[in-house]
């Protein structure tokens, strides 16, 4: 009896275990979308809202899902409390919020970049490194679907037979 409620621990454990690592693969792609809508609406209310920064920011977060959302809150409030620089601003917002999203580290560099960009130039400029930023995460957007497609039926499958072998295992 001990046997069988151990080996129903086993598989649940391992199966749950593959559903996490397969749920982070489709996060990534979704994430993705919402960062690039993000900029998408940045870009808009620079260029024809003629927006504040840190209220841009501010509505962005209001109108985003999380984790995105706390990424421009926590922007806005930087922007809006402290005497920092924007691109300052940027980059510890982006250091606190990235531990909480799916994303890698190439969007990190994508990002980060941005963020040294943003608030120095001309409208017409900022809008062209908004352009530039979104063409960067589009191709990582790409490769996320792709690995998804490749890889979530393969991590959810794993963590199930793991746990099959590991009970064979210890049989």
């Amino acid at each position: 009896m001990m046997k069988v409620i151990g080996a129903i621990f086993i598989i649940v454990a391992t199966t749950w275990t593959g559903f996490e690592a397969s749920r982070h693969l489709s996060e990534r792609p979704r994430q993705l979308r919402l960062l690039k809508s993000a900029l998408q609406s940045l870009e808009a209310e620079i260029m024809y809202g003629h927006t504040p920064l840190h209220e841009a920011a501010r509505r962005l977060s209001t109108q985003l899902t999380k984790p995105i959302s706390w990424f421009f809150e926590s922007f806005a409030k930087k922007l809006t409390d402290s005497d920092t620089t924007v691109k300052d601003a940027w980059e510890e917002s982006l250091n606190e919020v990235w531990k909480l999203t799916a994303f890698k580290q190439s969007e990190f560099e994508i990002m980060k970049q941005f963020g040294e960009t943003l608030g120095r130039h001309d409208r017409l400029s900022q809008q062209k490194h908004i352009m530039l930023t979104l063409t960067h995460l589009e191709r990582e957007e790409i490769e996320a679907r792709e690995k998804q497609v490749k890889y979530e039926k393969m991590v959810k499958s794993l963590g199930f037979l793991s746990g099959l072998l590991l009970i064979i295992l210890l049989l």
